[in-house]
Protein backbone atom coordinates (compact mmCIF):
# COMPACT_ATOMS: atom_id res chain seq x y z
CA UNK A 1 0.00 0.00 0.00
CA UNK A 2 1.18 3.43 -1.20
CA UNK A 3 1.57 6.42 1.69
CA UNK A 4 -0.95 8.04 -0.21
CA UNK A 5 -3.21 5.42 -0.21
CA UNK A 6 -2.88 5.29 3.92
CA UNK A 7 -4.85 8.57 5.15
CA UNK A 8 -4.16 8.19 8.41
CA UNK A 9 0.06 8.04 7.46
CA UNK A 10 -0.43 10.99 4.71
CA UNK A 11 -2.44 12.68 7.57
CA UNK A 12 0.36 12.43 10.03
CA UNK A 13 2.90 13.13 7.38
CA UNK A 14 1.34 16.34 6.54
CA UNK A 15 0.35 17.03 10.88
CA UNK A 16 4.30 16.51 11.35
CA UNK A 17 5.85 18.42 8.16
CA UNK A 18 6.76 21.69 10.74
CA UNK A 19 9.46 19.22 12.40
CA UNK A 20 11.29 19.05 8.66
CA UNK A 21 10.64 23.05 8.37
CA UNK A 22 12.34 23.83 10.89
CA UNK A 23 15.44 21.50 11.04
CA UNK A 24 15.82 22.81 7.71
CA UNK A 25 15.92 26.30 9.11
CA UNK A 26 18.21 25.12 11.69
CA UNK A 27 20.41 23.90 8.81
CA UNK A 28 20.44 27.00 7.10
CA UNK A 29 21.24 29.48 9.70
CA UNK A 30 23.89 27.42 10.41
CA UNK A 31 24.74 27.43 6.77
CA UNK A 32 25.43 23.52 6.66
CA UNK A 33 25.50 23.46 2.93
CA UNK A 34 27.62 26.00 2.82
CA UNK A 35 30.15 24.35 5.12
CA UNK A 36 29.90 21.56 2.78
CA UNK A 37 30.50 22.74 -0.29
CA UNK A 38 33.54 21.34 -0.69
CA UNK A 39 32.81 18.02 0.10
CA UNK A 40 31.78 15.60 2.81
CA UNK A 41 33.19 16.49 6.52
CA UNK A 42 33.13 15.48 9.78
CA UNK A 43 30.28 15.93 12.26
CA UNK A 44 33.61 17.28 14.96
CA UNK A 45 34.50 19.43 12.37
CA UNK A 46 31.58 21.12 11.15
CA UNK A 47 30.55 21.69 15.23
CA UNK A 48 33.57 23.17 15.35
CA UNK A 49 33.18 25.37 12.73
CA UNK A 50 29.33 26.25 13.60
CA UNK A 51 30.01 26.59 17.36
CA UNK A 52 27.47 23.65 17.71
CA UNK A 53 26.87 20.62 20.10
CA UNK A 54 28.69 17.32 18.60
CA UNK A 55 25.62 14.84 19.52
CA UNK A 56 22.96 17.55 18.70
CA UNK A 57 24.44 18.35 15.47
CA UNK A 58 24.86 14.70 14.42
CA UNK A 59 21.11 14.24 15.10
CA UNK A 60 20.40 17.30 12.50
CA UNK A 61 22.23 15.71 9.87
CA UNK A 62 20.77 12.26 10.55
CA UNK A 63 17.13 13.32 10.27
CA UNK A 64 17.78 15.27 7.39
CA UNK A 65 19.60 12.70 5.61
CA UNK A 66 16.82 10.62 6.30
CA UNK A 67 14.98 13.29 4.14
CA UNK A 68 17.20 13.52 1.46
CA UNK A 69 18.80 16.50 2.31
CA UNK A 70 22.57 14.91 3.30
CA UNK A 71 23.98 11.66 2.89
CA UNK A 72 26.18 9.84 5.44
CA UNK A 73 29.51 9.39 3.48
CA UNK A 74 31.71 6.73 4.84
CA UNK A 75 34.00 7.59 7.90
CA UNK A 76 31.28 9.37 9.49
CA UNK A 77 31.54 12.61 7.46
CA UNK A 78 28.49 14.01 6.11
CA UNK A 79 28.01 15.34 2.36
CA UNK A 80 25.58 17.52 0.93
CA UNK A 81 22.79 16.17 -1.74
CA UNK A 82 21.50 17.65 -4.89
CA UNK A 83 19.00 18.85 -2.24
CA UNK A 84 21.21 20.19 0.14
CA UNK A 85 22.92 22.23 -2.77
CA UNK A 86 19.81 24.22 -2.70
CA UNK A 87 19.82 24.82 0.87
CA UNK A 88 22.84 27.13 -0.06
CA UNK A 89 22.47 30.98 1.33
CA UNK A 90 22.93 34.06 -1.23
CA UNK A 91 20.77 34.44 -4.58
CA UNK A 92 21.68 30.83 -5.76
CA UNK A 93 20.48 28.75 -3.12
CA UNK A 94 16.64 28.83 -0.96
CA UNK A 95 18.68 29.25 2.72
CA UNK A 96 18.02 32.86 3.02
CA UNK A 97 14.43 31.80 2.46
CA UNK A 98 14.74 28.74 4.70
CA UNK A 99 16.19 31.16 7.19
CA UNK A 100 13.30 33.85 6.97
CA UNK A 101 10.57 31.32 6.85
CA UNK A 102 11.58 29.58 9.92
CA UNK A 103 12.26 32.70 12.37
CA UNK A 104 10.52 33.10 15.56
CA UNK A 105 8.43 36.28 13.85
CA UNK A 106 6.79 33.81 11.35
CA UNK A 107 6.05 31.18 13.42
CA UNK A 108 4.63 33.10 15.96
CA UNK A 109 2.43 34.91 13.48
CA UNK A 110 0.88 31.52 12.29
CA UNK A 111 0.24 30.24 15.28
CA UNK A 112 -1.93 33.02 15.19
CA UNK A 113 -3.72 31.68 12.02
CA UNK A 114 -7.16 30.69 13.60
CA UNK A 115 -7.22 34.04 14.86
CA UNK A 116 -7.10 35.27 11.05
CA UNK A 117 -9.89 32.48 10.03
CA UNK A 118 -12.14 33.22 12.77
CA UNK A 119 -11.95 37.34 12.05
CA UNK A 120 -10.38 37.73 9.07
CA UNK A 121 -7.46 40.08 10.67
CA UNK A 122 -4.42 39.74 9.72
CA UNK A 123 -2.20 37.14 12.12
CA UNK A 124 1.25 38.89 12.40
CA UNK A 125 -0.80 42.16 13.45
CA UNK A 126 -2.52 40.81 16.27
CA UNK A 127 0.62 39.17 18.01
CA UNK A 128 2.84 41.86 17.46
CA UNK A 129 0.77 45.03 17.53
CA UNK A 130 2.29 46.37 13.85
CA UNK A 131 2.10 45.05 9.98
CA UNK A 132 5.05 43.23 8.84
CA UNK A 133 6.08 46.49 6.64
CA UNK A 134 6.42 48.55 10.03
CA UNK A 135 8.42 46.17 11.52
CA UNK A 136 10.82 45.75 8.66
CA UNK A 137 11.04 49.32 8.31
CA UNK A 138 11.91 50.01 12.10
CA UNK A 139 13.80 46.98 12.38
CA UNK A 140 16.74 46.72 9.89
CA UNK A 141 17.55 43.16 10.67
CA UNK A 142 13.72 41.88 9.72
CA UNK A 143 14.40 44.08 6.50
CA UNK A 144 17.39 42.18 5.62
CA UNK A 145 16.87 39.06 6.34
CA UNK A 146 13.52 39.81 4.38
CA UNK A 147 14.75 41.02 1.55
CA UNK A 148 17.66 38.11 1.49
CA UNK A 149 14.73 35.89 1.64
CA UNK A 150 13.18 37.68 -1.83
CA UNK A 151 16.42 37.10 -3.57
CA UNK A 152 16.54 33.83 -2.68
CA UNK A 153 13.31 32.90 -4.12
CA UNK A 154 14.02 34.93 -7.68
CA UNK A 155 16.45 33.43 -9.57
CA UNK A 156 14.36 30.44 -10.65
CA UNK A 157 11.08 32.55 -11.25
CA UNK A 158 13.46 35.13 -13.43
CA UNK A 159 14.77 32.21 -15.37
CA UNK A 160 11.02 31.21 -15.95
CA UNK A 161 9.76 34.27 -16.51
CA UNK A 162 12.33 34.91 -19.03
CA UNK A 163 11.96 31.78 -20.62
CA UNK A 164 8.29 32.29 -20.96
CA UNK A 165 8.39 35.51 -21.93
CA UNK A 166 9.42 38.43 -24.54
CA UNK A 167 10.99 40.98 -23.32
CA UNK A 168 12.93 41.59 -27.08
CA UNK A 169 10.59 44.29 -28.19
CA UNK A 170 10.97 46.45 -25.10
CA UNK A 171 13.79 49.25 -24.42
CA UNK A 172 12.93 50.08 -20.52
CA UNK A 173 11.62 48.07 -18.12
CA UNK A 174 10.50 49.64 -14.46
CA UNK A 175 10.58 47.05 -11.49
CA UNK A 176 7.99 48.32 -9.16
CA UNK A 177 8.89 46.90 -5.43
CA UNK A 178 11.94 45.23 -6.80
CA UNK A 179 14.06 45.19 -3.61
CA UNK A 180 17.60 45.01 -3.89
CA UNK A 181 17.23 44.20 -8.06
CA UNK A 182 17.62 40.52 -8.48
CA UNK A 183 14.73 40.10 -10.68
CA UNK A 184 15.60 43.50 -12.83
CA UNK A 185 19.47 42.30 -13.40
CA UNK A 186 18.37 38.44 -14.54
CA UNK A 187 16.52 40.86 -17.24
CA UNK A 188 18.91 43.24 -17.89
CA UNK A 189 21.61 40.39 -18.25
CA UNK A 190 19.40 38.62 -20.39
CA UNK A 191 18.42 41.50 -22.88
CA UNK A 192 21.91 43.76 -23.35
CA UNK A 193 19.55 46.41 -25.20
CA UNK A 194 17.26 46.85 -22.40
CA UNK A 195 17.58 50.05 -20.07
CA UNK A 196 15.83 48.83 -16.57
CA UNK A 197 14.41 51.68 -13.56
CA UNK A 198 14.04 50.09 -9.52
CA UNK A 199 11.62 51.41 -7.48
CA UNK A 200 11.45 50.27 -3.92
CA UNK A 201 11.51 51.78 0.04
CA UNK A 202 14.59 53.82 0.20
CA UNK A 203 16.10 51.33 2.85
CA UNK A 204 15.56 48.51 0.62
CA UNK A 205 17.41 50.21 -2.51
CA UNK A 206 20.60 50.78 -0.83
CA UNK A 207 21.49 47.79 -1.35
CA UNK A 208 20.88 47.41 -4.75
CA UNK A 209 23.63 49.57 -6.46
CA UNK A 210 26.28 46.75 -5.26
CA UNK A 211 23.80 43.69 -6.82
CA UNK A 212 23.77 45.64 -9.83
CA UNK A 213 26.97 46.55 -10.50
CA UNK A 214 27.73 42.59 -9.52
CA UNK A 215 25.72 41.87 -12.26
CA UNK A 216 27.47 43.85 -14.69
CA UNK A 217 23.90 46.28 -15.22
CA UNK A 218 24.53 49.03 -13.25
CA UNK A 219 25.11 51.53 -15.99
CA UNK A 220 22.12 50.08 -17.32
CA UNK A 221 19.39 50.71 -14.11
CA UNK A 222 18.51 53.62 -12.38
CA UNK A 223 17.89 53.37 -8.97
CA UNK A 224 14.72 55.03 -7.09
CA UNK A 225 13.95 55.24 -3.91
CA UNK A 226 10.27 56.20 -3.65
CA UNK A 227 7.32 54.68 -2.29
CA UNK A 228 4.87 52.54 -5.01
CA UNK A 229 1.69 54.13 -3.45
CA UNK A 230 2.62 57.66 -4.73
CA UNK A 231 4.64 57.56 -7.96
CA UNK A 232 6.63 55.66 -10.12
CA UNK A 233 8.66 56.11 -13.19
CA UNK A 234 7.42 57.27 -15.94
CA UNK A 235 7.00 56.37 -19.63
CA UNK A 236 8.67 52.68 -19.10
CA UNK A 237 7.74 50.18 -21.95
CA UNK A 238 7.08 47.60 -19.10
CA UNK A 239 6.06 47.99 -15.71
CA UNK A 240 7.02 44.46 -13.53
CA UNK A 241 4.77 43.95 -10.38
CA UNK A 242 6.13 40.85 -8.99
CA UNK A 243 4.58 39.38 -5.57
CA UNK A 244 3.39 42.43 -5.33
CA UNK A 245 -0.17 43.09 -5.61
CA UNK A 246 -0.46 39.55 -2.95
CA UNK A 247 0.83 41.11 -0.74
CA UNK A 248 -2.11 43.35 -0.24
CA UNK A 249 -6.02 43.34 0.39
CA UNK A 250 -7.93 44.55 -2.37
CA UNK A 251 -8.33 48.25 -2.21
CA UNK A 252 -4.60 48.68 -2.03
CA UNK A 253 -3.27 46.56 -4.83
CA UNK A 254 -5.82 48.69 -6.39
CA UNK A 255 -4.16 51.80 -5.47
CA UNK A 256 -0.60 50.31 -6.93
CA UNK A 257 -2.35 49.05 -10.33
CA UNK A 258 -3.72 52.49 -10.33
CA UNK A 259 -0.20 54.46 -9.69
CA UNK A 260 1.46 52.43 -12.92
CA UNK A 261 -1.08 53.09 -14.95
CA UNK A 262 -0.95 57.16 -14.21
CA UNK A 263 2.83 56.26 -15.21
CA UNK A 264 2.05 54.52 -18.47
CA UNK A 265 1.97 55.60 -21.59
CA UNK A 266 -0.32 54.01 -24.56
CA UNK A 267 2.47 51.75 -25.76
CA UNK A 268 3.33 50.34 -22.49
CA UNK A 269 2.13 46.98 -20.57
CA UNK A 270 2.20 45.83 -16.73
CA UNK A 271 3.21 42.65 -16.07
CA UNK A 272 2.16 41.40 -12.82
CA UNK A 273 3.92 38.34 -11.88
CA UNK A 274 1.78 36.42 -9.38
CA UNK A 275 0.19 32.60 -8.59
CA UNK A 276 -2.89 32.10 -9.75
CA UNK A 277 -5.36 30.06 -7.51
CA UNK A 278 -7.70 27.86 -10.38
CA UNK A 279 -10.53 25.33 -9.20
CA UNK A 280 -11.98 23.74 -8.13
CA UNK A 281 -11.17 21.02 -8.88
CA UNK A 282 -7.87 21.96 -7.04
CA UNK A 283 -5.22 19.91 -8.52
CA UNK A 284 -2.14 19.27 -6.75
CA UNK A 285 0.11 21.45 -8.47
CA UNK A 286 -1.78 24.52 -6.75
CA UNK A 287 -0.90 23.49 -3.32
CA UNK A 288 1.95 26.68 -3.47
CA UNK A 289 -0.62 29.10 -3.82
CA UNK A 290 -3.61 28.08 -2.16
CA UNK A 291 -0.65 27.77 1.21
CA UNK A 292 0.78 31.39 0.19
CA UNK A 293 -2.62 32.13 0.33
CA UNK A 294 -2.99 31.45 3.92
CA UNK A 295 0.57 32.94 4.36
CA UNK A 296 -0.74 36.36 2.95
CA UNK A 297 -3.51 36.00 5.46
CA UNK A 298 -0.91 35.41 7.72
CA UNK A 299 1.81 37.94 7.42
CA UNK A 300 1.37 41.26 4.97
CA UNK A 301 -2.61 40.50 4.94
CA UNK A 302 -3.16 40.59 1.55
CA UNK A 303 -4.14 37.62 -0.70
CA UNK A 304 -3.81 35.20 -3.41
CA UNK A 305 -6.00 35.79 -6.77
CA UNK A 306 -8.05 33.70 -9.64
CA UNK A 307 -7.53 34.64 -12.76
CA UNK A 308 -11.26 36.38 -12.89
CA UNK A 309 -10.19 38.57 -9.56
CA UNK A 310 -6.92 39.51 -11.12
CA UNK A 311 -9.04 41.01 -14.35
CA UNK A 312 -11.65 42.90 -12.37
CA UNK A 313 -9.03 44.42 -10.14
CA UNK A 314 -6.76 44.89 -13.38
CA UNK A 315 -9.71 47.08 -14.80
CA UNK A 316 -10.63 48.67 -11.78
CA UNK A 317 -7.11 50.42 -12.53
CA UNK A 318 -7.63 51.28 -15.93
CA UNK A 319 -6.19 48.63 -17.09
CA UNK A 320 -6.87 45.84 -20.05
CA UNK A 321 -5.77 41.67 -19.08
CA UNK A 322 -4.44 40.95 -22.81
CA UNK A 323 -3.22 37.45 -21.61
CA UNK A 324 -1.82 35.23 -18.63
CA UNK A 325 1.30 33.74 -19.21
CA UNK A 326 2.00 30.38 -17.49
CA UNK A 327 5.54 29.44 -16.82
CA UNK A 328 7.51 26.40 -15.57
CA UNK A 329 7.28 27.43 -11.89
CA UNK A 330 3.99 28.08 -9.77
CA UNK A 331 4.05 32.11 -11.04
CA UNK A 332 2.47 33.24 -14.16
CA UNK A 333 2.75 36.68 -16.28
CA UNK A 334 -0.55 38.60 -16.26
CA UNK A 335 -0.07 41.28 -19.24
CA UNK A 336 -2.19 44.21 -19.11
CA UNK A 337 -2.11 47.64 -21.50
CA UNK A 338 -4.24 50.85 -20.48
CA UNK A 339 -7.81 50.65 -21.30
CA UNK A 340 -9.31 52.72 -24.37
CA UNK A 341 -12.51 52.73 -23.16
Amino acid sequence: MSEHADPRRHLLRLINGFRISQALHVAAVLRLSDHLAGGPRTVADLAAVTGCDPHALHRLLRALATAGVYAEAPGGRFASTAIGDELRGGAEGLGDWAAFAGAASMWHAWSALGHSIRTGENAFASVYGESVWEQRARDPAAGAAFDAAMAALSRHVAEAVLEAYDFGALSTVADVGGGNGALLAAVLRRHPHLRGHLLDQPQVVAAAPALLAAAGVADRCEVHPGDLFVAVPAGADAYVLKSILHDWPDEAALAIARTCRNAMRPGSVLLVLERVLTGPPYPPADLPAAFSDLNMLVAPGGQERTRDEYESLLRAAGLRMTRVVPTTTEFSVIEAVPSTS
